[in-house]
């Protein structure tokens, strides 16, 4: 049977939507990056302690005492790891996403319920949302938004939004007919009908779709970190590129904060707003009165007191200095060179000379006044972001052979400001105890012993295509090798593992990196050259950025780093740590008199 082209249709159709409506894509992400950021400003001005004690009473209101208490205890913990930040930019894309969807939801799921040929058609329409998987709404969104937060909140809101639609039509079809039919012999207008009676008895099982809203956001939000969402999503994807276990727990651990506070919190309010909610709270009430530890743990303050909370919350805070921007000074650079606060932002893919290389930059620019935002992206997502302007440069591209797909695509929208390392080359490698494989002609017959697999790094970096696509086939590999999408730290790890215990391991490496002089390791040579030549590790950036930034690019365009400069640059970063590559950074500065001054000179 012919293959069928659907793909193709697909790609062709996302181009025509592209070029036809690019206006209407960029209303849309101006307008839901306007809301973002008015949210995201609201809960970030407060000092973190304050903005904790304000939900906290809240919580108090709703739910009582002990989950006052708790929220607080909660909000302190996700503070204390110094995820704060991180939080409140994911809690600012939940509350746009699901705000965004419930605008949209509620209509429809009314309209299906007062008609059932929209519930007919609506079906099959949200049973394919709902079922496709999340990270494949991100393609188009990415393709469509550019890098950053709104392609995150636009895949949130297409996977949510379905439980909001069904359980806006389910709550308002369960209302006993015999109610609506009373009302309309009284002369009730439908409009009528459907305010005052339909909506408010359908208000719990809508509050149950807003908290299924809720929920289904906050499990997009590492999806949303893999495109530049950033918040809590980034920290936990950054944790996975970087295996950092401690990080990802502290990351997780904090989403589960945030997830179990709104899930609380929608569920109090939507018993506050219903008027069957109210009664089962009034005999709650009623049946714990007379146990005083009960009535003390479930009290709760009337609403004028839980506001006059909130403002005396806010008084001391401000009294005491404790509103977040008060009495800052600025630090940015002046003078000749001095970038005056001026933001540059700085893309990356999770290799180990893209994160030296990103962070000696961002080092260098702060130093020269500069506000520097780095993003550690997926090859794909980086230079769509760098395409769309999103992202203003990276300094790990690897050409002419192993990113030119990249290239290809996006050439005519990027600049090249030239190359910095190279000659590189790219390679399979085994541990030198494997001592009867040298080149990768030698890999054939034994995929046995090395169970099959070949560990890989990210399935976007172009060595894992130019690997899958020619060296597999060149060298009769296919069906004995499995190459084995994975992460570059991971492929890491797995190589440690396999030399500890002597166990015959082929990774995919290149050159320069640390892990040959960590590891005692042998490159498979490449006899037949399916590899290519040798790269050179170029930095580009978006168009236009030279004219924006002539000094910046002018020290771009000179920044060269020689094999042992680099290869110590990496070297200092392992040692001092995950987390801390600028904090190594600095250390290696400090052992370079003046090369700072070089790089980057006033």
């Amino acid at each position: 049977m012919p293959r069928l082209p659907l793909g193709s249709w697909v790609d062709s159709s996302v181009d025509w939507l592209q070029a036809q409506f690019s206006w209407l894509f960029d209303a849309v992400s101006s307008g839901i990056t306007g809301l973002y950021d008015g949210i995201d400003a609201v809960l970030s001005a407060p000092q973190p302690l304050l903005l904790a004690g304000i939900l906290a009473v809240a919580a108090w209101w709703l739910r009582g005492l002990a989950a006052g208490l708790l929220a607080f205890a909660g909000l302190v913990l996700v503070d204390s790891v110094q995820l704060w930040d991180e939080a409140m930019a994911t809690l600012s894309l939940v509350l746009v996403a699901t705000l965004v969807t419930l605008v949209i939801a509620v209509p429809l799921g009314i309209w299906a319920a007062r008609s059932k040929t929209v519930s007919a058609v609506l079906r099959p329409v949200l049973d394919f949302m709902q079922t496709m998987p999340a990270m494949v709404y991100l393609i188009p969104g990415i393709i469509f938004f550019g890098v950053g937060v709104v392609p995150g909140i636009i895949a949130t809101i297409v996977f949510a939004l379905p439980p909001g639609v069904r359980m806006t039509e389910l709550g308002i079809r369960q209302v006993d007919a015999e109610l609506v039919e009373a009302a309309e012999a009284f002369g009730t207008t439908p409009r009528d009908t459907l305010l005052r009676v339909q909506l408010p008895l359908a208000v719990p099982t809508i509050m149950a779709g807003v908290n299924q809203v809720i929920m289904l956001g906050l499990s997009m939000v590492v999806i949303a970190g893999m495109v530049g969402g950033g918040g809590l999503g980034g920290a936990v994807y950054r944790a996975i590129g970087n295996v950092d276990i401690g990080l990802g727990f502290e990351a997780g651990v904090s989403i589960v904060v945030l997830a179990m506070y709104l899930d609380r919190m929608t569920g109090a309010l939507g018993r506050q707003v219903s008027p069957l909610g109210r009664r089962a709270l009034a005999k709650a009430r009623a049946a714990t009165a007379r146990r005083r530890t009960a009535q003390l743990w479930a009290h709760r303050p009337q609403p004028v007191t839980a506001l006059v909370g909130i403002v005396v919350l806010a008084l001391v805070a401000g009294g005491a200095g404790f509103l977040g921007g008060s009495g800052t000074t600025s630090t940015t650079a002046a003078g000749p060179g001095g970038g005056h606060g001026k933001k540059v932002s700085i893309g990356y893919i999770p290799w180990d000379e893209g994160i030296a290389s990103t962070y000696l930059w961002k080092e260098l620019l702060e130093r020269r006044g500069y506000e520097v935002e780095t993003k550690q992206l997926e090859a794909g997502a980086l230079y769509t972001g760098l395409a769309g302007g999103q992202i203003d440069f990276q300094t790990d591209a690897w050409l002419p052979v192993t990113h030119a797909q990249y290239l290809e695509k996006y050439g005519n929208k990027l600049e090249d400001l030239g190359s910095w390392y190279g000659p590189t080359s790219l390679e399979l490698s085994v541990p030198s105890y494997v001592k009867d494989v040298k080149s990768l002609a030698d890999l054939k017959g034994k995929g046995d012993r090395f169970k099959g697999r070949i560990v890989g790094i990210e399935p976007s970096a172009g060595m894992m295509g130019i690997l899958k696509d020619k060296v597999l086939k060149e060298y009769g590999l296919e069906g004995e090798y499995e190459v084995v999408d994975g992460s570059t730290p991971g492929m890491l790890a797995e190589l440690k593992r396999a030399y500890e215990r002597k166990e015959p391991v082929v990774v995919t490496l290149w050159s320069p990196h640390w892990a040959y002089s960590a590891h005692e390791l042998t490159k498979l040579a490449d006899p037949k050259g399916v590899w290519g030549e040798g790269d050179g590790v170029h930095t580009l950036a978006r168009k236009g950025f030279g004219a924006d930034n002539p000094e910046v690019s002018a020290w771009l365009k000179d920044f060269e780093l020689t094999e042992k400069q680099l290869t110590g640059l990496e070297a200092e970063i392992q040692e001092t740590g995950k987390g801390k590559e600028q904090q190594a950074v600095r250390t290696w500065l400090d052992a370079q008199p003046g090369l700072a001054e070089r790089l980057a000179p006033q």
